[in-house]
């Protein structure tokens, strides 16, 4: 496979800073393994082959165990996951499938998320998912060769 055209954080000056350091931001309010299991989930929603071979990758090294990163596709069928991860994972497929229903963020699953996370874990929660649905859009568009940068 290969690109349609350069990334566009490589084209447009301070693109890829800025996603990086947004990225960054919300490493301060939630561990890293909670946000690499948020970037897998959004990003098999999202058919992201980059950031699905990716984010398992990353999560590993953070101390995630395979046979968690196998079952995030089907967390509500596994024993594997906190509440407050199940919480966000929700929360995650909710953002991600914004045009699914008529109500995207349902109040059971706000107020689930709203239960295991403070105000700043939530803010950070919400950007973090936002970013990697930017990432993965991305992505997508240009369709990005896994392991490989166009720029």
């Amino acid at each position: 496979m290969q690109a349609r055209m350069n990334h566009p954080v490589m084209v447009v000056p301070d693109a890829m800073k800025a996603l990086h350091t947004l990225g960054e931001l919300t490493k301060n309010s939630l561990s890293e393994k909670l946000l690499e299991l948020v970037h897998l989930r959004a990003s098999q929603i999202n058919g992201c082959s980059v950031c699905v071979d990716m984010h398992p990758k990353i999560a590993r090294k953070a101390g995630e165990t395979d046979e968690r990163l196998h079952a995030v596709a089907a967390w509500r069928d596994t024993p594997y996951f906190t509440e407050g991860e199940r919480a966000a994972l929700a929360l995650t497929e909710a953002l991600t499938r914004i045009s699914d229903r008529a109500d995207p963020v349902p109040d059971e699953v706000w107020s689930e998320a709203d239960k295991h996370f403070d105000e700043a874990e939530l803010a950070a929660l919400i950007l973090a998912i936002a970013n990697i649905n930017v990432w993965n859009r991305l992505n997508v568009a240009v369709r990005q060769p896994v392991g490989v940068w166009k720029g």
